[in-house]
């Protein structure tokens, strides 16, 4: 037994003993954020039917946004806001310690604002929950910083693989949400176990999961390809007025310089004012709209932009939640405006557009390619993998989540400082003489002189 530990075999002895350690953990880690996420997920479920019950159950919004601001103001600060941005905020700014008191918090005030009509989702709050949940894990173990980061961020893929049920695309998301362009493969094992165990846990408490396989995908052809590409380059786009707008959203709430709770009463006003012009698909979750879209219902035009507004007016006047979902919604509906457009498949453009908007609005191409095989079957895949990694370029140095650290440049024709958090990064273009765009810019100045020489010349005679 002695000599397990010496000569040839002491490697393989250290690795064989990490393995099970992160095996073990993690697995505790999902059996306890499932069984949360299950609670979670049907303590909402319960408030959303039961506030439906009166059809004018939005007129409740100023309250709620104010109920929510109020509660997270004094109890739990860190549950403001979208709850992946503040997991990932707490892993690179205090090495995943996150308070307790985030979970109670985040669950009561994600309901309030949820059951009011807040446009919100669950998938964040249940990755906070569990990052909350691993992070106390993490303390009665005693775990180094580095060990409390890989636990904590075994709690985000937990978190969101047991809301989605797609435990491979909920992994690869903790890991590669943190660094824009960069995976922690150290974390890939147990982030793997964690969301397996978590969503058969919340599965055998009795949560059911969407999955759509579809089964219209144009066959290949070239022209179907530069479809796919062009698609990529619209939801990328899409990202961008996504991000921006939950900017501007935000922005426009802090000039209400008043206590919040009252400031979440303005907000819930406005947004009352808006739903009788349009409708209440905009409102909640939006799983229902969202499955039809899925089915190849369609999606007025204004759909999009409308869905942004209610979630951006949501979490700018003290709603909390998550912002994953809300994505999802609003990806959807850019792809069913898309298929419109170009008179293409709806319900295939739809799901594209759902994890494409995703992968540039939250940079996780990877995990976002991944989702559209867990839930729409791998014959859409290759297709929804060139549009997300499309998107994600596209969307440039921009981010739903501030504290991502930015890990790559997308473009060597870029100047930007690696290193920095999404929030304080600037980018500057820098067109080289040999790129592209310098050659086209060299041919248009002496396209311009040569047109001055004869317009010169001209003169001249």
């Amino acid at each position: 037994m002695k000599d397990l530990f010496k000569g040839p075999l002491l490697e393989e002895t250290v690795l064989f003993v990490s393995i099970l350690k992160w095996v073990l953990l993690a697995a505790a880690v999902g059996s306890v954020v499932g069984g949360a996420t299950a609670l979670f997920l049907k303590l909402l479920q319960t408030t959303i039917t039961l506030a439906k019950d009166w059809n004018h159950y939005y007129l409740l919004l100023p309250f709620g946004l104010a109920a929510s601001a109020l509660l997270v103001r004094y109890l739990a600060p860190d549950a403001e806001g979208y709850g992946t941005e503040k997991v990932i905020e707490a892993v690179h700014q205090s090495a995943g310690r996150i308070r307790l008191a985030v979970v109670p918090v985040k669950l009561l005030a994600t309901a309030i604002t949820a059951a009011v009509g807040g446009s919100v989702g669950q998938i964040g709050p249940c990755a906070q929950i569990g990052a909350a949940l691993s992070s106390l894990l993490a303390d009665l173990v005693r775990f180094d910083d580095a060990d409390r980061k890989k636990l904590v961020i075994c709690g985000i893929s937990a978190g969101f693989a047991s809301v989605l049920g797609a435990p491979i695309a909920g992994a690869i998301f903790g890991v590669e949400v943190l660094f824009v362009g960069g995976i922690l493969y150290e974390v890939l094992l147990p982030s793997l176990v964690a969301g397996i165990v978590a969503s058969q846990v919340a599965s055998a408490l009795g949560i059911s999961y969407f999955q759509l396989a579809i089964g219209a995908v144009p066959s290949f052809s070239q022209l179907f390809f530069w479809q796919i590409v062009l698609s990529g380059l619209f939801f990328g786009c899409c990202s961008v007025v996504l991000v921006e707008m939950m900017k501007v959203g935000g922005g426009f709430a802090r000039r209400i310089r008043i206590w919040p709770p009252l400031r979440g009463l303005i907000g819930g006003t406005i947004l009352v004012g808006l739903v009788p012009l349009v409708s209440t698909a905009y409102l909640g979750f939006g799983i229902d709209e969202l499955q039809a879209m899925l089915q190849g219902a369609q999606c007025p035009w204004y759909g999009f932009p409308l869905k942004i507004l209610f979630t951006s007016m949501t979490f700018a006047f003290g709603g909390t939640g998550g912002i994953i979902a809300p994505t999802l919604f609003s990806g959807a509906a850019a792809g069913s405006l898309f298929g419109d457009l170009l008179g293409l498949d709806r319900s295939a453009f739809t799901a594209i557009g759902m994890v494409a908007v995703l992968a540039g609005a939250a940079n996780t191409p990877v995990s976002a390619s991944i989702l559209a095989i867990e839930l729409f079957g791998a014959g859409l895949a290759p297709y929804a993998a060139v549009a997300c990694v499309i998107s994600f370029l596209m969307t440039g140095h921009r981010s739903l989540f501030p504290t991502q650290i930015l890990g790559i440049r997308k473009s060597s024709s870029m100047d930007v400082e690696i290193g920095h958090a999404m929030g304080d990064v600037h980018a500057t273009p820098h067109i080289r003489s040999r790129s592209v765009i310098g050659a086209g810019r060299a041919f248009e100045q002496s396209f311009e002189r040569t047109c001055r020489r004869i317009w010169h010349r001209l003169r001249l005679k």
